[in-house]
């Protein structure tokens, strides 16, 4: 298995792309929405480095047939993707299944279909909470019914020398007889502070005051926050981030078009340039990765990126597992610990009260049976019987897009295509 071959979804501007290049991995397709994102990955890779020959960079909807057809690529290393995270993420609604922007879901039922050996997704952290509980034991659910071991964990970039507080929540699944051979990446360390990271871009124009900026940047940064179409402007995110920023002596307000010059004074303390945001990111000149369009849709391309350190050991671990590289371990089954879905997952038919109060090990007055079912009601359809003295649940559909033609996710799409990114 010299060749790892890999299609991945929702490319964006290429952290996971270049993370999983430096890992060992070609593309045999790349896709993405955003325009202007497909460009900078067809600048970088068509032609140059990464890609298969034959392959290609293909933008529009992943979940359109005549976008590409994931039947083609069957047998492929590796499906990979970092799928829209709106629908999960602690700063929105938090909708997930009921979400049109959800293809988390969808990109799980590809599986099936294209049987790659391994599957890599990620997003952000508010995946990882107990609202997404039954969300996620589902996806586990259906990687089983598929061949696959699934595993979850939230990795944090500063722990792959990444200057930056970002969580991302990763989904690895791989087929039964390569799953015992996957470990997690082990962490490498402390990552270098904002100041350490950036002081020569600061001090390429020849300003006076990089050094004395470096030595008050002594921490890594708040996480970067690409935004979306709906939003103005580039900035470094919300009031909580930009307070961080503003503690190392970063002007979030913004993103600049140049580094600072010779006898420039701030107030605050320089903004960063789309260059500088790269580095925060986990981007290294060596790399020699050119980012295209104008500066807020670059802002955004690589503040909404998967860092490519962290891709890198992720996509590094999996490789050494499609080689069966190393000692194998004894797997247990990753369970999103949702009592209420298992339950009624497993009991396949109406549950009183009572007997799901029972099965969380929750008190009769507990009013948090109510509350779980609320969120779970959210991602599944939960059929209701009032009875004389009870009420009684039953697990319906999921509601998650995962390729019904008859989903409303084709119509809120269409409605909203030119906001979503």
């Amino acid at each position: 298995m010299a060749d790892l071959e890999v299609v991945e979804i929702c490319a964006g501007a290429g952290g996971q792309v270049l993370g999983l290049e430096l890992a060992g991995f070609k593309h045999r397709l790349a896709v993405e929405l955003d325009q202007n994102a497909a460009n900078t990955l067809s600048e970088n890779l068509e032609g140059r480095r990464g890609l298969l020959p034959g392959s290609i960079v293909q933008c529009g909807d992943v979940a359109d047939p005549e976008v590409w057809k994931p039947s083609d690529y069957q047998g492929v290393e590796l499906l990979a993707g970092g799928v829209p995270c709106p629908p999960f993420s602690i700063a929105g609604k938090q909708l997930g299944a009921s979400d049109e922007r959800d293809l988390f879901a969808w990109a799980v039922e590809q599986v099936q279909f294209m049987q790659p050996k391994a599957l890599l997704l990620e997003n952000v952290r508010g995946l990882s909470m107990p609202r997404f509980a039954g969300y996620r034991q589902h996806v586990l659910d259906r990687l089983q019914e598929f061949g696959y071991i699934g595993e979850w964990r939230l990795l944090h970039a500063s722990d792959y020398g990444v200057p930056q507080l970002r969580p991302r929540f990763v989904l690895v699944a791989m087929q039964e007889k390569y799953a015992p051979y996957f470990h997690w990446p082990t962490p490498q360390g402390k990552a270098p502070t904002v100041g350490e990271t950036l002081v020569d871009l600061m001090a390429v124009n020849g300003w006076e005051g990089a050094e004395e900026w470096a030595e008050k940047a002594n921490k890594i940064g708040p996480t970067i926050v690409g935004g979306s179409k709906k939003h103005g402007g580039a900035d470094l995110g919300p009031t909580r981030a930009k307070k961080a920023w503003a503690e190392l002596g970063v002007d979030a307000l913004g993103v600049a078009n140049h580094a600072p010059e010779p006898g420039d004074v701030f107030e605050v303390g320089p903004k960063l340039t789309c260059e500088m945001v790269a580095r925060i990111q986990g981007w290294s000149d060596d790399w020699g990765w050119e980012f295209t369009g104008r500066k807020t849709s670059r802002y955004r391309q690589i503040g909404n990126a998967f860092p490519p350190p962290v891709a890198r050991a992720v996509g590094e671990a999996i490789a050494k597992a499609l080689r069966q590289e190393g000692k194998p371990r004894e797997l247990t089954l990753d369970t999103a610990h949702d009592e209420i879905y298992r339950a009624l997952r497993d009991h396949g038919d109406f549950m009183t009260q009572a007997q799901l109060l029972r099965a969380a090990n929750l008190d009769l007055d507990d009013p948090e049976l109510e509350h779980r079912l609320t969120l779970l009601g959210r991602d599944f359809e939960i059929e209701t019987v009032r009875r004389a003295t009870t009420t009684a649940y039953k697990l319906g559909q999921f509601k998650a897009f995962t390729g019904q033609k008859d989903h409303d996710r084709h119509k809120l799409f269409l409605q909203h295509r030119a906001r979503i990114s």
